[in-house]
């Protein structure tokens, strides 16, 4: 009878309420506490392969790595089915523009040889990516009385002046360059994920099965009426 009355009752809640994320803009996600973060992807190295100097090398360069950090971050591996989508486009476009039959067919088969491939051996990849975070409670600016105003009272640094918004996304970049600077040590390129990609990072993570088959609009191309 319960189960019945509650299938019966109209869910009104967006999911939007149960998510930590307030806003995504310049670049910076910025959650409900009024805390900012910045998320850089980073390249991979085969460790496995280098040889046991380089190895020692690469392991006493994250030790200094670490060594430097005076913020804390979060390191996040997300794995996901390898997609060739991009890929079968261009072989579908060079197809099309063939004018030799024997070609065709061979990319015809090439292309059922790659799916074939994926589908069967569940092939996977990785992407790397530092999260790095800033609260306004650690803006030295902040005097004690205002800092614990921001603990009691967290909903109310969503709403934050745009003065005081440049001034922590001041801070933020600045830890930002400074892993940059750090890490590169290791021989690993970083990339920050611009508002587009956060946006699209999020909504794959949230949504992994619609993502596969519904891609996400490009922010430029919206058009929200009022």
């Amino acid at each position: 009878m319960q189960s019945q009355q509650l299938a019966g009752k109209k869910i009104n809640q967006s999911t939007q309420l149960f998510l930590d994320i307030a806003e995504i803009k310049n670049d910076t996600v910025i959650l409900k506490d009024g805390s900012l973060r910045a998320v850089m992807m980073v390249s991979s190295i085969n460790f496995a392969l280098k040889s046991e100097e380089e190895q020692e090398a690469l392991v006493s360069g994250y030790v200094t790595f670490l060594n430097y950090l005076n913020f804390p971050i979060q390191i996040v591996i997300q794995s996901r089915r390898l997609s060739l989508d991009n890929y079968t486009k261009r072989l579908e476009d060079a197809e099309r523009d063939l004018t030799n039959d024997l070609l065709k067919k061979q990319i015809v088969n090439y292309k059922e040889y790659i799916k074939e491939l994926v589908e069967l051996g569940d092939i996977m990849t990785k992407t790397f990516y530092i999260v790095i975070p800033f609260s306004p409670m650690e803006s030295k600016d902040r005097g004690f009385w205002s800092r614990l105003s921001v603990v009691l009272s967290p909903s109310k640094v969503i709403h934050l002046k745009q003065e005081n918004f440049d001034k922590y996304l001041h801070e933020l970049n600045q830890r930002v360059e400074h892993v940059r600077m750090n890490i590169s040590s290791l021989g690993l390129k970083t990339v920050r994920l611009d508002t587009q990609s956060l946006i699209e990072l999020y909504y794959t993570a949230y949504n992994p099965a619609v993502s596969a088959n519904q891609k996400l609009a490009d922010m430029d191309k919206l058009r929200v009426e009022a």
